[in-house]
């Protein structure tokens, strides 16, 4: 198939400027423009990894400015490493964090997707929040969470996905194609970010697509939750080995 090829995104460049450019605002525009269901979300995912794994080390990858990270200090792991390429966006979370008082158990740093800094079999847990659809090229970012993760590591990736169901398919995209962008440009003063928005969600592998590019990237016994009538979907599947929750 076609995806097991590679899906190919924007430059890091490209992502990092236009991140850092809209970073004082992200946290605003994501509960505003997701009418807050971004952190329902956020707090399903966190759960759905409880259900299968009690981990000590967990990566976060694309982390933005750390809220999926910061969610995630519910399962109890000894350290949270969040990675991003926007410096702006980690300067942030790093903000945020230290109000919390967690900096202790969060950190994080500048890392790219495409070559994580750390070695082969180092976390017990991977995962990412509306921040694959930003990767250069997906199966190649997918692979390098696999080769970082313990064998019988898990995966979770929470990213957009859109509905196959009138009427919500054509409100979906009425929502993201007009009424996003407007309001995005207004509030960040950026005219490209929230138009690149719904094109990389329009663009990006969903559903099946993305079950079996977790596949070739490595990871077994993929599975897809979708959430809000399908306009989220959280991805999970495991790298071959030793369980981690024993």
């Amino acid at each position: 198939m076609q995806e097991t090829k590679g899906i190919n995104g924007p430059s890091a460049e490209q992502v990092e400027r236009m991140f850092d450019s809209i970073s004082k605002h992200y946290d605003y525009l994501n509960h505003l423009l997701s009418l807050g269901t971004d952190r329902r979300w956020r707090r399903r995912a966190v759960r759905i990894i409880a259900e299968h794994a009690r981990p000590r080390t967990i990566l976060d990858v694309a982390t933005g400015t750390g809220d999926l990270a910061i969610e995630a200090l519910r399962l109890g792991a000894d350290k949270i490493t969040g990675i991003d390429i926007s410096t702006r966006m980690l300067d942030e979370g790093r903000r945020k964090i230290e109000r919390m008082g967690v900096s202790d158990r969060i950190e994080l740093i500048r890392g790219d997707a495409a070559r994580i800094g750390f070695a082969d079999n180092t976390f017990d847990v991977v995962m990412s929040a509306f921040g694959v659809r930003n990767f250069g090229n997906t199966l190649a970012g997918l692979t390098e969470m696999c080769r970082v993760v313990n064998p019988g590591g898990m995966i979770m990736v929470l990213e957009f996905s859109r509905p196959a169901w009138f009427p919500l398919k054509q409100i979906y995209g009425l929502y993201f194609r007009r009424i996003l962008p407007r309001i995005g440009r207004t509030v960040s003063g950026d005219p490209a970010a929230y138009t690149y928005l719904p094109d990389s969600v329009m663009s990006f592998p969903d559903n099946e697509r993305f079950l079996h590019l977790l596949t070739s990237a490595g990871f077994g016994d993929v599975k897809q939750k979708r959430l809000t009538g399908g306009i989220a979907s959280i991805y999970t599947g495991f790298k071959s080995g030793t369980d981690v929750a024993q």
